[in-house]
């Protein structure tokens, strides 16, 4: 459903359309676009957003999938305050924010989840393992690692949760920017997007 802010019914807002926090992350458009992808999300779908930071996922599939529930998870005050600015300017009315620290915020969390997208995270491997518990059968976690040790994590809890489907993906994205009177093309920080999906046991 499109907003007055973001008046289309395709993904990828500018990044510059959010408000934001100084040292708060988020998630560029071209990477944006690649987890929304890899989300594969449903009119009906129960996402959560583990990691939210600028909120800037969570907004995207409210305005994608507006009969979604949509659950971002932040466990900074400051930084839920944000998401919730960040709906309101643009008009998403289906993101709920959670304060919490993950895993632990996770238990007994409602309702339990179809989609799950991990944006960074300390604690990698606890949090999937807690996720993992609660995704509902052929549900799909997309995760992102921005360095080789966060990458390992990932792939080893998929391996150890028996995950099925599972992608991996690097970004390499360069955008035109002008710099003085010259234009050139910067990288944006290149990071390695992984998905899987846990069995349904109807179908093993």
């Amino acid at each position: 459903m499109p907003s007055q802010l973001w008046p289309y019914l395709t993904p990828g807002i500018p990044d510059e359309l959010f408000e934001r926090l100084p040292g708060i992350p988020l998630s560029k458009r071209e990477i944006r676009l690649l987890l929304l992808a890899q989300l594969r999300l449903s009119s009906d779908t129960v996402l959560w957003d583990i990691g939210a930071g600028t909120g800037t996922i969570a907004i995207e599939a409210g305005l994608l999938c507006p009969n979604a529930h949509i659950i971002a998870i932040e466990r900074d005050e400051e930084v839920a305050n944000l998401i919730r600015r960040n709906c309101e300017l643009f008009g998403v009315k289906n993101v709920e924010v959670i304060e919490g620290s993950a895993p632990e915020c996770l238990y007994n969390l409602k309702p339990t989840p179809h989609r799950v997208c991990i944006e960074g995270g300390r604690h990698m491997q606890d949090i999937l393992q807690a996720v993992w518990r609660y995704l509902l059968p052929s549900g799909r976690v997309v995760a992102t690692a921005a360095n080789l040790e966060s990458l390992y994590a990932i792939s080893q809890s998929f391996a150890h949760l028996k995950a099925t489907n599972i992608e991996v993906v690097q970004s390499a994205v360069n955008r035109l920017e002008t710099r003085g009177s010259s234009q050139t093309f910067t990288a944006v920080n290149p990071i390695f997007i992984l998905s899987g999906e846990k069995l349904d046991k109807s179908e093993g």
